[in-house]
Parts: C-alpha cells; structure tokens; sequence
C-alpha cells in the first residue's frame, strides 16, 4: 500500500492498537505520539486517518494544540463497549426481543453478575 501500512494488517486490529495506546496514555495524544507508541509501523497519515474517523464517530475527543490536535477517548474499553451495545439495541424497533435472546445467551456466571447489577441499580445504586 502506498500510504506505508501494512497491508496484512487488518483495519479493526490497528483500530483496536490505536485505542489501546489512547487508553493507556495519561493524558491527550498527538498522532505523532500515537504513531510512535505504535512503534512507527504505519504511516502517519494513516494513524491520522483512524483519529479523524473516531473523532467522528464520537469515540474520541479532540482539542486543538498548535497546528495540530490531541486525542482522548471518550470512555475507557469497558465504557466503550458498552456505548456499542446501547447503540446496538436502540436500532432494532423489538428492544424486548433483542434483551430476551441477549440474556438468554449469557453464560451462568454472566447471569450471576447481572442479576447482582440488576439488584443493586434496584436499591437507588448505579
């Protein structure tokens, strides 16, 4: 490829490195600095390119600094995966359906945990 990414890398898994450099940083990156975490295996605009697109999709937020921005993450992996699910479930018009085959599927520790969270929401905790 000619923007210098490697082309038996899988988008999603330089997605994923991206963030887990964002989420491992203690405070804003540069897509420089995330480039150089990432052990300049990928060209800069490429790293630019993936920044852009999560700050647009809301996963990222970004502040100008200079000529240039910095990028954080919006919500830590946890919170992230659990901002897709919500995503997820407000698209299908038959919410119940989805929740029902969803906790139908959980494993039996998965359904220990969430009764537990369940519980605890219930008594006015979060």
């Amino acid at each position: 490829m000619s923007d210098g990414s490697d082309p038996r890398r899988p988008h999603g898994e330089l997605v994923a490195d991206v963030l887990a450099v964002l989420w491992a940083a203690t405070g804003p990156l540069t897509a420089g600095q995330v480039r150089e975490a990432l052990g300049r295996r990928q060209a800069r605009t490429t790293v630019t390119t993936i920044l852009t697109r999560l700050y647009e999709k809301g996963t990222l937020r970004r502040e100008r600094d200079g000529r240039g921005f910095v990028y954080s993450p919006v919500h830590d992996a946890p919170g992230l995966t659990a901002s897709r699910m919500h995503r997820e479930l407000h698209r299908d018009p038959h919410r119940d359906l989805v929740l029902e085959r969803f906790v139908s599927a959980l494993s039996p520790d998965d359904e220990v945990v969430l009764r537990r969270l369940l519980r605890t929401a219930g008594e006015g905790g979060e």
